[in-house]
């Protein structure tokens, strides 16, 4: 095949966010059911996130590598701090005087002009990218599939998490909170749908009793681009992905498996 028909990956940044579990135990993790009528994944349970606008990589040439990152490193953090406080009302990643009632309006302001940068000036805030740690990057290029994210995980830790969140009335449907183990057995159920990228993620952040692991774990094992590649094994095809990037189950047989 020729490189010419192969899928150019769309460029995007998720977040999973943290919070400690109100009555002890495994951390949780914010979730999103987007909505039925979403091209990519829709009707599927998945993190925070979306695609880097234009306006996220003027931001990031404009900052000029004042948080120590490459400007491209720099639009996918600044595309998932626009992405969380858009989708969900938590303003994570940022600095300055922020309360509930600020963040609130710094969301309506940012669903008018769709961009962070007039947002931050308008309400005197700045970017703090040391809250956001690089976790995991996957493109799963298809040639069969004409829309493909070449999407860039992110972790952000909440805390006590005692923050109200809110659905964005267009792309999702219902915002939760729950273990990963949690969503992992919710799946199981029947109760809610997973991707095959967001069934892996889960996996591995359930090997985390607190965030201090999650990210202890994400600095020590670089993000590399997981590309899943379909295999043979005992006759049926498997589609699999690296072995040694942190995740505890690598493989699913591809008749099982749901890609969005």
């Amino acid at each position: 095949m020729s490189t010419d028909s192969a899928p150019i990956g769309i460029p995007a940044a998720t977040i999973i966010i943290f919070r400690h579990a109100p009555e002890g135990g495994a951390p949780e993790v914010l979730m999103t059911v987007r909505s039925r009528n979403m091209t990519f994944a829709g009707g599927m349970a998945v993190f925070p996130g979306g695609r880097v606008d234009p306006e996220d990589y003027a931001l990031a040439e404009a900052l000029a590598g004042e948080h120590g990152l490459d400007p491209d490193e720099a639009a996918h953090q600044i595309a998932a701090v626009r992405e969380t406080l858009e989708e969900t009302g938590l303003a994570l990643g940022l600095a300055g005087d922020i309360d509930a009632a600020r963040a609130a309006e710094a969301r309506a302001m940012l669903a008018e002009s769709g961009a962070l940068a007039p947002v931050l000036e308008a309400f005197g805030w700045r970017l703090d990218l040391a809250q956001i740690v690089p976790f995991a990057r996957w493109f799963p290029k298809n040639e069969n599939i004409s829309r493909v994210y070449d999407t860039r995980f992110y972790l952000a830790d909440l805390g006590t998490g005692a923050v109200d969140v809110s659905i964005d009335q267009s792309e999702n449907t219902h915002l939760f909170w729950t273990s990963a183990q949690g969503a992992l057995d919710a799946a199981e159920r029947g109760e809610i749908k997973l991707i095959f990228p967001t069934r892996r993620n889960l996996e591995r952040l359930a090997l985390f009793a607190s965030f201090a692991e999650a990210r202890a774990q994400a600095e020590a094992i670089p993000v590399r681009t997981i590309m899943p590649q379909v295999v043979e094994q005992d006759g049926k095809p498997w589609l699999t992905i690296l072995a040694d990037a942190g995740y505890p189950v690598t493989g699913e047989l591809l008749e099982t498996v749901a890609r969005g």
